[in-house]
């Protein structure tokens, strides 16, 4: 489905697995958020929850780097996806990073703005507040206590809402079993990194454009998260106001969004 292909990347001592859909001429790196399970076998879904891009870009995304070790950062990561990009001869893309991704995908046109031509920065922040440490923190106790069904339960509460729950609550019992994580301490150590998101500072070395998009109900990471990029930079920002953190995937326009911006 729209050429959507699983690959695995081993470069040097690093491997990743990562997708690649579409049948454009143009690049787009697209970095997830922090998730319980790896994007391996979801190559089909994702083409299919994104294809708007598979017209005009061959779209890649990577998952985290295997063997990911305590005190990994955000940094750490975006380093790992230049390093990607490079194998692949991939530079001046369109990146587009949501929740932990957008932390990611502030590094990497930090760090290499070669590789970045435009970025969008999804529900996401560039410095910590109480909003995400007590969520990363509550998240991190409930994997370590075994109780999945909890974690599974609050990480919907906080991501999704109201309206979006009471919809689908016949289906919570399914979730409880597809959030479980398949490796817990990767998932504590992948929750553990968002807290080492500290760019803000250094907002100002990011020069292509940027189009940031938030959620006003935002539980995760907190609207204010957004504003402050958005206000730092300058650039535009859309903030959804009945929407929070998985704005990504209840607002039927957000990809539309996403596109028009990289379109311009």
């Amino acid at each position: 489905m729209y050429h959507a292909k699983e690959n695995r990347l081993k470069l040097n001592n690093v491997q990743m697995n990562y997708i690649t859909f579409g049948k454009g001429a143009k690049p787009l790196v697209m970095i997830q958020g922090l998730n319980t399970r790896s994007i391996k076998g979801s190559a089909a879904m994702l083409s299919l929850m994104y294809r708007i891009f598979s017209k005009e870009y061959k779209v890649y995304l990577f998952d985290r780097r295997d063997g990911i070790t305590e005190g990994v950062t955000v940094r750490d990561f975006a380093a790992d996806i230049a390093m990607a990009m490079d194998s692949l001869a991939i530079a001046n893309a369109d990146v587009f990073g949501v929740s932990q991704g957008g932390m990611i995908a502030q590094y990497l046109a930090i760090d290499r703005p070669d590789l970045v031509h435009k970025l969008v920065l999804a529900v996401t922040l560039s410095k910590n507040n109480d909003t995400v440490r007590t969520v990363i923190n509550d998240w991190t106790e409930m994997t370590l206590r075994g109780n999945y069904k909890a974690l599974a339960l609050d990480m919907a509460e906080k991501m999704y809402s109201d309206t979006y729950i009471k919809k689908y609550k016949p289906f919570m019992p399914l979730l409880t079993v597809l959030q479980k994580p398949k490796d817990t301490q990767r998932f504590i150590t992948l929750a553990k990194a968002c807290l080492t998101c500290n760019s803000y500072d250094e907002l100002d070395k990011i020069k292509c454009p940027v189009f940031v998009i938030g959620g006003q109900q935002d539980k995760v990471v907190g609207a204010e998260g957004s504003k402050q990029i958005a206000e730092k930079l300058g650039c535009r920002i859309y903030m959804y106001d009945d929407l929070g953190h998985a704005a990504y995937e209840e607002a039927s326009d957000f990809n539309k969004r996403v596109y028009d911006f990289f379109m311009e």
